[in-house]
């Protein structure tokens, strides 16, 4: 949720919001005053003091109760002049909070899409583009939202999602998303051809786009890649290929399903970057000693030079800046290794923003053919 585009919404409203409570009070005092005034001149009792000052407020016309003296009219037409400007304003004001709520919010969507940079785009916010979305947000992750359906974009709004309302077919709907200046989009609409369509013009729009495209039939995934998809996958065949690992692997998919979560799981992997000036530099596994100073397994590295993926490492296997480490343990560890030992103080959205996903691309392919 980006915090600062939800805040100037807030904002606005309790402006707003504020204006009609003190009009408010002062309607009340307004009656407090009428009452008190008429049970003072005229001897009414409260309840009559009361009575008459909401039919002279509310301008219903009916006839005084009594023959009120000079005093007690000349209170008539005070309480008429500030009570029916009371209500005037009150109405006044809730009008136009309905009306500058929606410009505020307009305007701070506006300014916060003109801003965005290296942010990602999602296609269609149906439960597969809702979970994606959570997640990114969670993280910190700059993104807005892709979406014609009202009831969607109501309820974007209320979670202050940035988004941009219309077809995501259309050339000028990415573009108010920024498509151009993005660094990544994930098309996760329920319709392939449709998701075929949108790749097409993303990838004509910017030529530097990650793109990450949700097939409903897998025999769609070349069509899809020859569109301009960097990566297609299908929730379905994952779903189906899990759910046939619990039959069969029921204990090794417990294993995944605890460490592969976006939860608060005690153990899950992660890639450590070694950076510049990092004391992991130039050393072996077996020198760099990371099981027993930070109790963290590496299951792989990804040299630099290579990007070829090594499995289960080697105690005499080296490392240098630039290579990738895939390790697997506790959170708190895997942070204190990431800032001691390899020197990267980046954060999540910071490690995001510079990740080359083409170059990724690149290497996974040529993995693939190897």
């Amino acid at each position: 949720m980006d915090r600062r585009y939800k805040s100037i919404y807030r904002f606005g409203g309790d402006f707003l919001r504020t204006r009609i409570l003190i009009a408010s009070s002062f309607l009340l005092f307004v009656f407090v005053i009428g009452t008190l005034g008429y049970h003072i001149l005229e001897g009414t009792t409260f309840f009559d003091g009361f009575y008459m000052t909401f039919i002279t407020i509310t301008t219903i016309g009916f006839s005084e109760i009594k023959h009120f003296s000079t005093g007690g009219r000349i209170l008539t037409i005070v309480l008429a002049i500030f009570g029916i400007g009371s209500i005037a304003y009150i109405a006044s004001q809730a009008t136009q909070a309905i009306f500058e709520s929606e410009l505020i919010l307009k305007r701070a969507l506006r300014r916060k899409l003109d801003h965005m940079q290296n942010h990602h785009i999602i296609c269609g916010y149906g439960r597969i583009g809702r979970r994606i979305a959570e997640v990114l947000a969670e993280s910190d992750i700059e993104l807005v939202v892709v979406d014609n359906r009202p009831e969607t974009i109501a309820r974007l709004r209320d979670r202050g999602i940035p988004y941009v309302e219309g077809d995501a077919r259309e050339e000028e709907t990415l573009k108010r998303a920024g498509i151009e200046k993005a660094r990544g989009l994930v098309c996760s609409l329920s319709n392939d051809e449709v998701n075929v369509f949108v790749t097409l013009i993303a990838r004509e729009l910017n030529n530097r786009l990650f793109i990450l495209v949700r097939t409903n039939q897998q025999q769609n995934t070349r069509k899809i890649l020859r569109a301009g998809a960097d990566k297609v996958i299908s929730p379905y065949e994952i779903g189906a290929d899990r759910m046939a690992n619990v039959i069969l692997r029921p204990n090794v998919e417990l294993f995944v399903d605890r460490i592969v979560k976006y939860t608060d799981e005690e153990h899950f992997f992660e890639e450590i970057l070694i950076t510049e000036g990092s004391v992991l530099d130039g050393k072996t596994i077996a020198e760099a000693d990371i099981r027993s100073k930070y109790n963290l397994m590496v299951v792989a590295i990804i040299p630099a030079k290579t990007g070829k993926i090594m499995f289960n490492p080697g105690s005499k296997d080296g490392l240098t800046i630039g290579d990738t480490l895939i390790v697997l343990g506790e959170r708190e560890r895997i942070d204190r290794m990431r800032e001691e030992a390899c020197a990267d103080r980046r954060t999540l959205a910071d490690r995001v923003a510079g990740a080359d996903y083409l170059k990724l691309k690149m290497k996974s392919g040529t993995a693939d053919k190897k």
